[in-house]
């Protein structure tokens, strides 16, 4: 009787494991999006790391921003015959990508700073003009809103963006963007940034001198 117990209790616990395992391998896992799924990670996280922990795998868990996810392990990325295949992939940006994300960042840091909501939410008007300043001088609105557009959609593929409901699109910027994104990254970003300031800015004289 007492082992027939045992087995009652044990197998829920397993199925709440596989179904938090399987929804931290689909993806970024939400507390807005599934209370019942973040609320079984919260109660299972030490099952969690040390099961990831074997295929190469960190968890990742801000109980604030109500976010988790898994990173692959530093040792994993060395090439060698020892090391483990990289299950999590590489997304490699390009440069406007990188660009967006690093304005997009800034913009939540001087957000956070005021202390009010704790959504940020842009219009498309608005994350236009945080990247227009690094473009050419007279660059053709119609084109750069197409350009913009097309990061945007990328950074939203990527889950650090999301569009919300309504007659005017409007544009959340994700939390979990602060776990890739951090105050050094940023500044060896903005090292690069003026270095690109710099170069557009010659080129356009060099254009106008000719």
């Amino acid at each position: 009787m007492l082992e027939t117990t045992a087995q009652a209790v044990t197998q829920p616990r397993d199925n709440a494991l596989s179904v938090v395992l399987i929804g931290l391998l689909k993806g970024v896992v939400y507390q807005e999006n599934d209370a019942a799924l973040w609320a079984s990670l919260l109660d299972l996280r030490a099952s969690v790391r040390d099961y990831m922990a074997v295929l190469g795998l960190s968890l990742v868990l801000d109980e604030a921003e109500g976010y988790a996810f898994l990173r692959a392990h530093a040792g994993s990325e060395d090439e060698t015959s020892h090391a483990l295949p990289r299950l999590v992939a590489r997304r490699p940006l390009s440069f406007p990508v990188s660009l967006l994300l690093a304005l997009l960042r800034k913009k939540m840091l001087e957000f956070d700073a005021l202390g009010g909501d704790t959504r940020l939410v842009l219009s498309r008007d608005e994350i236009v003009e945080l990247i227009r300043v690094f473009l050419p001088a007279g660059s053709h609105d119609t084109r750069l809103i197409d350009q913009v557009e097309s990061h945007l959609k990328r950074v939203i593929e990527l889950g650090f963006v999301r569009v919300l409901k309504g007659d005017t699109p409007m544009y959340e910027v994700r939390r979990i963007l602060k776990a890739f994104i951090d105050a050094q990254w940023l500044t060896e970003f903005a090292e690069k940034l003026a270095a690109y300031r710099e170069h557009v800015q010659l080129g356009v004289g060099d254009n106008t001198d000719e």
